[in-house]
């Protein structure tokens, strides 16, 4: 059965420290802390590469994010695999939960978030199904 989830999220984004890879072209590294509220109140930590220029509107970014918390009378964890291109103003975004990612009452979820952000503040929808 299908369902639906919806709420805000609160975002923090630092650098990740530097690693392995000297001498290597540089690619954009974050570290992601959200916390969830609404129909899944929860935590999710991940981790962000990126490219491009986004000052000049072109980027991309690949992203894998787990989240752990209650969704509606459920509680375990999951994961998310972001992906987003942006080219002149237009952008892309697909993030959907990791196949087999699924923990605790939480096992077996597929499904995929959509994020809108109106004046600064994040929103998600999170359609999903349980086995």
């Amino acid at each position: 059965m299908e369902s639906t989830a919806k709420g805000t999220f609160d975002i923090a984004m630092t650098p990740a420290p530097a690693g392995e890879g000297a001498g290597r072209i540089a690619v954009g590294r974050m570290l992601i802390d959200k916390q969830y509220t609404g129909d899944l109140i929860g935590v999710g930590q991940g981790e962000m590469l990126s490219a491009g220029n986004p000052a000049a509107g072109s980027a991309g970014y690949v992203a894998i994010e787990h989240v752990t918390g209650t969704l509606g009378k459920r509680s375990g964890s999951f994961a998310l695999q972001h992906s987003g291109v942006m080219h002149d103003g237009d952008s892309q975004l697909s993030i959907s939960i990791v196949p087999g990612s699924g923990t605790g009452d939480l096992e077996g979820i597929a499904g995929t978030l959509k994020i809108d952000i109106v004046e600064r503040k994040h929103y998600y929808e999170l359609e999903y199904a349980l086995d």
